[in-house]
């Protein structure tokens, strides 16, 4: 299915998401899934990864604390939590 081909981000956009793994600071990112959901979740970015040729923010949910894989070219928004 070619709609589901990933489509490269912005190297400027990868370096955000570099430096919020490096500061380890929440994130509330907007996201749509496979099916074209959209959802919103607060993450801890952990780490970024490459897989089959598409790259992913790994987080851990900070609501029940579940890890998860988000493909970067799915991610509508992400902003980091204002700090306490």
């Amino acid at each position: 299915m070619s709609e589901d081909r990933y489509r490269p981000i912005p190297c400027a956009l990868y370096s955000r998401y570099e430096l919020a793994v490096l500061r380890g600071r929440p994130l509330t990112v907007v996201w749509r899934d496979e099916a074209g959901a959209t959802h919103v979740d607060r993450l801890a970015p952990l780490d970024l990864e490459t897989r089959a040729g598409a790259e992913y923010l790994v987080g851990r949910r900070v609501a029940d604390g579940a890890t998860c894989r988000l493909r970067l070219d799915r991610i509508l928004r992400a902003q980091p939590l204002p700090e306490r």
